[in-house]
């Protein structure tokens, strides 16, 4: 965790790692014991510093790249600081020609500025939640005194961030009533001629949500509902029985998946349950990958046909494209529609907002799920089908690779395929287990007599499309790739999945990708290569005990935080930099508070810092 020492810097080395990385590694030492820092792109510290001078050095101290470090710390003279005085240092990110020492006496020197700073909370949520006011909580985080300065600003600035993305999502249902929605009704007949038609028997998950969506759509209001289910909860069998409703009413359906794969791969799934009730010739595909004369084909179709549901990308609310009589928009894997997005939906819905049913195969903890989706109504599909095998999930070490690599070998001759997954696509830092170098390494040496493919997100969309479509028709045997699989992809073939490096990924990650075998009904096998013996592998041990992905997403926040379960990328939409989403009270505090805002002032503009920061969230929430 974070760490501040006082210590001598000695050992210090520099170099290029390639063009554009230079790293500088050093040697911290006191009475107690030695630890390495490391700074990336910092060529000038080489010479900073003097090997009989004493610093302070403050920074993160972990596990990274296979070796324990503090990773970009901080560092000051001791002797610019008064030595007999306790000092909480603020830390800030640095670059080359200003440093955190500079940072805590420029913001020293606009101390008084603080105070100018307008408050954006009504003052009676301020008191009845016993908080500090903004511009005080902003000098005791910038410049403590002591713990009880920052936990004062962590609980106020943590309050606020919650606080505003709840009320952000209150606001936007709050429009959404305002919105009219066609009335879609339930036909009994229907839905028990199609329930009987499976192969199998629906879950009480699955009946729970076809209900609540039923019931939602019979409404003047347009539906906002997320089914969230583990892999292989039945999701799909849930948004078809709604298309059902929607096409028996003579109105369309737009089914939109993230990529090309998935969409043909629904294509596929769905033909298979409409073609008992004879209605796969309402099924559509539109793909960005067609020629033009096929896609004008399936427009034509479209335009002339209401009853239809038509699978593909985000394209399907293009405005060329004449979806005009729109019921129902079912998203798989994208929870978000931009505001020109939005009114494209209702433009193609004869001036209705269509009804919204958003798919995840992402299991959320209860927790982040009412500040992330507030606006939506959200239905858990907690069970699994019955007689789809386990998968035997497996921790090794580097001393068995080579039994592993048999085994993917034995599994390639029964005929089966495997996925090797990899945390970088190339080389990077001090990165190890690339994905690049890793499928380079294996064509050439342990699998060079196997089919190799490589699969990552640099590649172009009809790249990674092209490689997928090969490994699904069995024309690859072993896929490299990184977390680019991790969504959706359904090869039934795949028994194996080793992943490299998983100590760099989170649990609920983890549980997606090992989501990718298991698929058909042969014996599955997951393993998780640990270069390091001595590496933490208590978290990654709840792998071969859990297979609960909601259990997983539990722990992973608890563990490491909501980055863990979105990915960098997604969890920095939401800025909460301050906010522990793990702290349960923190989220009903401030969930409770926004509501009751809400019911006693429900226009917020007599507030207006309050409005203005409000609605630079909703631009990111997701129905607007």
């Amino acid at each position: 965790g974070q760490v501040s020492l006082k210590a001598t810097i000695s050992n210090l080395n520099g170099r290029y790692l390639r063009k554009g990385l230079h790293i500088t590694e050093a040697i911290a030492s006191d009475d107690s014991g030695s630890v390495r820092l490391i700074w990336f792109n910092q060529p000038y510290r080489v010479k900073a510093f003097q090997a009989s001078q004493q610093y302070f050095i403050s920074g993160k101290f972990e596990l990274k790249y296979n070796r324990f470090s503090i990773n970009n710390p901080s560092t000051e003279l001791a002797k610019d600081l008064p030595i007999n005085t306790a000092r909480i240092l603020s830390v800030y990110p640095e670059t080359k020609h200003l440093n955190s020492a500079q940072i805590r006496k420029a913001i020293a020197q606009i101390k008084p500025v603080f105070s100018q700073i307008k408050e954006p909370l009504p003052a009676s949520i301020i008191k009845d939640y016993r908080l500090v006011g903004l511009s005080e909580a902003l000098v005791k985080l910038h410049l403590p005194n002591n713990l009880d300065d920052i936990n004062l600003a962590k609980k106020r600035l943590g309050f606020d961030e919650v606080f505003l993305f709840v009320l952000a999502s209150l606001l936007n249902k709050q429009e959404n009533k305002n919105e009219k929605s066609l009335v879609i009704n339930f036909d009994e007949q229907l839905a028990k001629k199609f329930v009987k038609s499976l192969q199998f028997r629906l879950t009480d998950s699955q009946r729970i949500a076809v209900w609540q969506i039923y019931k939602d759509m019979s409404k003047k209001i347009p539906m906002s509902r997320l089914v969230e289910g583990d892999v292989g909860s039945g999701k799909t069998v849930v948004a078809l029985m709604a298309a059902l409703m929607v096409i028996n009413q003579q109105k369309q359906v737009a089914f939109m998946a993230p990529t090309e794969i998935l969409a043909r791969q629904h294509f596929k799934t769905i033909s298979e349950l409409l073609k008992p009730l004879g209605l796969e010739a309402n099924l559509l595909l539109l793909l960005g990958s067609l020629s033009a004369k096929h896609k004008q084909a399936v427009n034509e179709q479209i335009s002339q046909s209401d009853n239809k549901i038509i699978i593909g990308t985000h394209a399907l609310i293009q405005n060329k494209l004449n979806i005009n009589k729109l019921g129902l928009v079912i998203l798989d894997e994208q929870h978000r529609f931009g505001v020109q997005q939005r009114t494209d939906l209702i433009a193609k819905s004869a001036g209705l907002m269509p009804h919204v049913l958003s798919l995840s195969a992402t299991p959320i903890p209860r927790s982040l799920a009412l500040t992330l989706y507030g606006e939506l109504s959200i239905t858990r599909l907690t069970e699994k089908p019955k007689g789809r095998p386990a998968v035997k999930t497996k921790i090794i070490y580097a001393s068995q690779k080579i039994a592993v690599y048999k085994k993917i070998e034995d599994e390639i001759r029964l005929g089966r395929q495997a996925f090797i997954v990899c945390p970088a696509i190339e080389d990077n830092l001090i990165s190890v287990n690339s994905a690049v170098k890793v499928y380079d390494d294996l064509r050439n040496g342990q699998f060079k007599h196997l089919r190799l493919g490589l699969i990552h997100g640099k590649l172009k969309t009809n790249q990674k499309e092209q490689v997928m479509q090969d490994f699904i028709n069995q024309k690859i045997d072993i896929l490299v790739a990184t977390t680019v699989i991790e969504v959706g992809i359904d090869v039934a073939n795949a028994s194996v999945m080793l992943i490299l490096s998983p100590e760099r990924f989170g649990l609920a990650q983890l549980h997606q990708l090992r989501g990718r075998i298991g698929r058909g009904k042969q014996e599955s096998y997951f393993f998780m290569l640990i270069e390091l013996d001595d590496s933490p592998k208590q978290r990654l041990s709840a792998l071969e005990r859990i297979d609960d992905g909601f259990a997983l997403a539990e722990l992973d926040l608890k563990l490491r935080g909501p980055g863990a379960i979105y990915g960098k990328d997604q969890h920095g939409l939401l800025d909460l930099r301050i906010a522990d989403l793990s702290n349960k009270d923190l989220i009903y505090k401030a969930s409770t508070a926004a509501k009751q805002l809400m019911s006693s002032q429900p226009d917020i503009k007599d507030y207006p810092e309050l409005y203005q920061k409000v609605n630079n969230l909703r631009a990111i929430t997701n129905l607007n």
